[in-house]
């Protein structure tokens, strides 16, 4: 694999405004072996960029340095809205750049401060936008790579895959979700 680009659960027993909730969430038993196999098939000298939950980045941060990956940097897709309220307002969304060997430095380095689309989340219950993976994968692949995405939900990665004239790889445990993604793609 040439780039993989993930939105895992992210371990909180997430549940959505209108009860939807996320296959996987309510625990991490799945997390160091995913990384795992992850980095297992990705090349060297490539990256994986995962969002993840801040709650609970000492899992994900374990489970990325056990499976072998380094860490070369943060991304924060800024909201124009707060997608939750308590101590803070949530406005914004994050991944992690992870590293396999040497990472060489992208032609077009992006900003590590990006814009977010807001999906309205009509598909899968964190939907991400096709336009704010856009970058991302621009960066870091070429055209006729190969992107995976083994949480792919709705299949806005590989949409965005697709798009952007790369081959593409999704996974994904909700049948359902994974029907969605299909549609999208038009297969």
């Amino acid at each position: 694999m040439d780039l993989v680009l993930t939105d895992p659960p992210y371990l909180v027993g997430y549940r959505d405004r209108s009860g939807r909730t996320v296959a996987g969430d309510d625990n991490d038993s799945w997390l160091l072996p995913a990384f795992s196999e992850l980095h297992r098939v990705l090349k060297s000298g490539s990256v994986c960029v995962s969002f993840y939950g801040w709650n609970a980045v000492d899992k994900f941060f374990a489970a990325w340095r056990s499976a072998g990956f380094s860490i070369l940097g943060h991304l924060v897709w800024v909201k124009r809205y707060c997608s939750n309220t308590g101590v803070l307002a949530y406005c914004h969304e994050q991944a992690y750049l992870l590293g396999k060997g040497r990472v060489k430095r992208p032609p077009q380095p992006i900003a590590d401060v990006l814009d977010w689309q807001y999906t309205g989340n009509p598909l899968h219950p964190t939907q991400k936008p096709v336009r704010s993976l856009k970058p991302v994968i621009e960066a870091f692949s070429q055209r006729g790579g190969i992107v995976l995405d083994p949480f792919c939900g709705s299949g806005s990665s590989l949409l965005a895959a697709k798009i952007l004239r790369r081959r593409y790889i999704g996974v994904e445990l909700d049948r359902a979700h994974c029907e969605t993604a299909r549609r999208r793609l038009g297969k």
